[in-house]
């Protein structure tokens, strides 16, 4: 499918799939990427950090979001902002879809 110069629907980038994350990167630029994931329900992104600054934009379900030991639920509709070298995770309440944009410059 080509991406660049068409319409698409987040929610129909990825499937989901029980047990599994799944990706699918839209786009990878040096100055950033944009990824498209599903969560089944109850998987998630264990702690870490980045050295770069991230947007999730939730397209749907429900997931849990902790940086820096605060807890926060995002919801279709919903994002957040995670900083650069901040300690985070997140973990699916209910099967979820985000966009993941990573800013590198």
């Amino acid at each position: 499918m080509e991406l660049i110069g068409t319409a698409l629907t987040l929610s129909e980038l990825v499937s989901y799939q029980d047990g599994s994350v799944v990706s699918k990167t839209l786009i990878d630029k040096k100055i950033g990427t944009l990824t498209m994931f599903s969560f089944g329900a109850g998987q998630g992104l264990s702690e870490h950090t980045a050295p770069f600054d991230a947007v999730v934009q939730v397209v749907d379900g429900e997931a849990e979001v902790v940086i820096n030991g605060e807890y926060q639920t995002v919801s279709a509709g919903q994002m957040i902002i995670m900083p650069a070298n901040i300690v985070h995770e997140l973990k699916a309440v209910k099967p979820f879809k985000m966009l993941l944009t990573m800013i590198r410059a």
